[in-house]
């Protein structure tokens, strides 16, 4: 018989290969962005090279309106799927191992790097020893303010590993929910939001309102990719509640045509406002404010839009025979799935590690990004491979299943 503590195994519900394939692109994807903005004039990078261009801010700017919401959706949909199997005490129990043993080892031993970097490009009179720097990183105390980022210091972060620590936080959030809400009060709720969101066209924008809402008035957070941090919250239960209802998976391949025009003429729309005002990100100028409005509308619509259409493409291709035998496709599918993770955590500073030597050239800049980004995928996909994947004891460091 199950228990509250040990409940009864959920089927394990169907894989959905496309959304897969949208956490590989986009963790591939950091790569290319996070060279991009070593030679970006309107960044704060870690390392920056003599000669800048504007450019790179305008043509990211698409990537940031929806790559990293879409990963906090695509999680909120696994965390639905991963408490019906587990329960609250197991779901709890994997993601302080899949996502705190992780988060702990990469910001004590990998994060001081980028900093130290920091420190060397800006200052060419800077002479301290990389062992000699580390006491200062670790020199922290507590903000409770800054929840959840609790530990601040000088030159301690988390930096790219930002997303580790929101997203563990708002799995544990999901835990008293899951324990306390009453389950049947959840279903009919959820039943009667399927219901309204199948029959009446253009409920699934709604939620756009909300985080038009959020990135006016809470204004974006340039340190966590341009978002507010708590708009990745709502994006985080957003896919929670649609993993609840087959329903809305079929009425985001219904509206996904229409939700990509949308977001990409309210994205064209936010753009003039963030080029003409000086603190587009956080001045309650009417010209910010729509513009940040306008860009968190943006977001929602593309995050409806992408995995829309890409399910759409999937269940209108003919099924091909079941094939047994593991193709070189399907292998190297199933390699990068595995390794999201990782690559996500290692990509950074070997990014800028590659870049502090790079931006001492005299090559054009589409010369040096070009060898930064090739260098930097090698080295990232090499020390997944042979650091990472192939003992037990660095699985578990960084976050993979033995």
């Amino acid at each position: 018989m199950a228990t509250r503590t040990e409940p009864a195994q959920a089927p394990l519900p169907e894989r959905r290969p496309e959304l897969d394939t949208i956490r590989m692109l986009v963790v591939i994807g950091l790569v290319f962005f996070h060279s991009a903005l070593v030679f970006a004039a309107d960044d704060d990078f870690y390392v920056k090279n003599t000669e800048t261009t504007e450019a790179i801010m305008i043509i990211a700017g698409f990537g940031v309106v929806w790559a990293m919401p879409l990963l906090f959706l695509i999680s909120g949909l696994g965390a639905w799927h991963s408490l019906q199997r587990r329960g609250a005490g197991g779901f709890a129990g994997e993601r302080l191992l899949r996502l705190g043993v992780p988060l702990v080892f990469a910001t004590l031993a990998l994060n001081p790097l980028p900093q130290w970097l920091r420190l060397r490009s800006a200052d060419a009179d800077y002479n301290e020893s990389y062992l000699g720097f580390l006491p200062r990183f670790y020199d922290v105390h507590l903000e409770p303010e800054e929840f959840p980022f609790l530990v601040q210091g000088k030159h301690f972060e988390t930096g790219h590993l930002w997303f580790v620590v929101l997203l563990l936080a708002f799995s544990l959030m999901l835990v008293p929910l899951h324990r306390w809400l009453p389950r049947e009060r959840v279903r009919r709720i959820g039943d009667r939001v399927a219901e309204a969101t199948v029959h009446r066209r253009g409920v699934v924008f709604l939620p756009a309102l909300a985080f038009a809402a959020i990135c006016a008035f809470a204004r974006l957070e340039e340190e966590y990719a341009g978002w507010h941090r708590w708009s990745y919250l709502l994006f985080f239960v957003a896919g929670f509640v649609l993993a609840t209802d087959d329903r809305f998976r079929a009425v985001m391949r219904r509206d996904a045509g229409t939700a990509a025009w949308l977001g990409a003429l309210l994205f064209a729309a936010a753009g003039p406002g963030f080029a003409l005002a000086d603190e587009p990100f956080t001045e309650m100028t009417a010209l910010a404010t729509v513009s940040r409005a306008l860009f968190g509308a943006a977001g929602w619509c593309l995050v409806v839009a992408i995995p829309g259409l890409l399910d759409r493409r999937r269940l209108e291709q003919p099924r091909a025979a079941p094939n047994p035998a593991p193709t070189t496709r399907r292998r190297l599918y199933g390699y990068l799935a595995a390794a999201v993770l990782p690559l996500y955590v290692l990509h950074q500073p070997i990014v800028v590690a590659v870049a502090y030597f790079v931006i001492g050239w005299d090559a054009p800049i589409l010369v040096e990004y070009t060898v930064l980004v090739v260098i930097a995928l090698i080295l990232t996909l090499t020390a997944y491979e042979l650091l990472v994947r192939r003992t037990r004891a660095t699985r578990f460091l960084f976050g993979m299943r033995p």
